[in-house]
């Protein structure tokens, strides 16, 4: 069963999913993807729930809480988790680019060199929107690519985290 709950943030709702006590969501209302891995949930708080909206809170408050405070389980293919895995690995108030990322993953598994392209789609289905800091990711020239909760709320959280925009 998937549980889930409203968060209302400065910047819009935000759904948030948990399945076994740990969270597998954290959406923009309408967002690209939106609750890709939430059909059926079932508006019911839980541990998860509450460790989750206590760190927006804390967030949003201007506080640095960490992403493993938080139990967290997004669900997708080994590509994907590899990458998101990396997201947390960002300093708060830093940005790194798709290719080095990438990068990253191309030393990791002995490899020339990776699709700047692929990571960014793993990017785009991150499914823990804020937590998994998917907006500290930019493109190649410094540039603000895509966020599938919208540019305006990268820009938001970027300059929230002061990270120069």
């Amino acid at each position: 069963m998937i549980n889930s709950m409203h968060y209302s943030s400065p910047i819009g709702e935000i759904l948030l999913a948990s399945k076994d006590n740990k969270l597998i969501g954290a959406w923009f209302e309408g967002q690209k993807h939106y609750s890709a891995n939430a059909d059926g949930t079932v508006e019911r708080e839980d541990e998860a729930l509450l460790k989750a909206k206590d760190w927006f809170d804390r967030y949003f408050n201007g506080e640095k809480p960490s992403f493993d405070e938080v139990n967290l389980a997004p669900e997708g293919t080994d590509f994907r988790c590899e990458v998101w895995k990396i997201l947390c690995e960002i300093p708060y108030g830093e940005t790194v680019t798709y290719k080095d990322i990438a990068s990253r993953i191309a030393q990791k598994r002995g490899i020339e060199k990776m699709s700047a392209q692929a990571v960014g789609g793993a990017v785009g289905h991150n499914p823990i929107a804020i937590i998994i800091p998917c907006h500290r990711v930019v493109g190649s020239d410094g540039s603000l690519t895509g966020y599938a909760g919208g540019l305006d709320k990268k820009i938001f959280l970027l300059r929230h985290e002061n990270c120069g925009f």
